[in-house]
């Protein structure tokens, strides 16, 4: 735990930034789950992450908004594996991943219409739809 997250080149979470909580993990395990403190509670403080810029930080806070605790921090759990190592690695793998994912720029809608054609065959559609229920109808009450 003693190295900083690097998502990028330019872009890394520091150990200041990092808080490691080691508990209990639920679930089967047999005799080790009683003892061995095997889940792993990874908490990122998102205003301490380097290279992160205002627009990257905010679709960050977006992605995370369910995982993020009272004092800001993005809270990020794994007990996925049978030791603390492995579940710390794979915390440390799951934040850089979010972080890479909230890097990545929507692309921008474009407008587009519906040609012509789309147009007149989905009035026709729409016509033929309501003859269909109109005669349905009894007679006098479809007009």
């Amino acid at each position: 735990m003693a190295d900083p997250i690097v998502v990028t080149e330019t872009v890394r979470v520091p150990i200041a930034a990092l808080t490691v909580h080691a508990a209990r993990a639920s679930g089967p395990g047999g005799q080790n789950v009683n003892k061995v403190s095997t889940k792993i509670d990874l908490r990122v403080d998102l205003a301490l992450i380097e290279g992160l810029s205002d627009d990257a930080r905010a679709r960050l806070e977006g992605l995370a908004r369910h995982r993020i605790d009272g004092e800001g921090r993005l809270v990020m759990t794994s007990q996925a594996t049978r030791t603390q190592a492995h579940n710390l690695a794979d915390a440390r793998a799951r934040v850089a991943d979010l972080i890479r994912a909230a890097l990545v720029a929507p692309r921008r809608r474009v407008k587009t219409r519906p040609s012509a054609g789309a147009q007149r065959r989905r009035l026709g559609e729409k016509k033929r739809r309501a003859d269909l229920k109109r005669r349905r109808a009894r007679p006098g009450e479809g007009d």
